[in-house]
């Protein structure tokens, strides 16, 4: 069906459609697909999380180095 200035009415109607699809793949994307594929990567070892305990004040630097011996050592008899 055309309107008094030559445009057709389905054409909108595709565009609406469109813009959903594109919407919801949007949200779909950046809730599980950006999100599992960065948390594949980004593991922490031991050490880095002891780290970044000490940094961030959840210990202190006698337990940090308590616990880095105890790595360290149980390092040493796996390897």
């Amino acid at each position: 069906m055309y309107f008094g200035n030559g445009f057709y009415m389905g054409g909108m109607h595709g565009l609406w459609w469109l813009f959903w699809i594109v919407l919801i793949a949007a949200v779909f994307y950046a809730t599980w697909g950006r999100a599992s594929g960065g948390r594949r990567g980004s593991r922490e070892t031991p050490h880095e999380v002891l780290r970044r305990r000490l940094a961030s004040g959840e210990i202190d630097a006698q337990e940090y180095e308590q616990r880095k011996a105890l790595l360290d050592r149980d390092a040493g008899k796996s390897v």
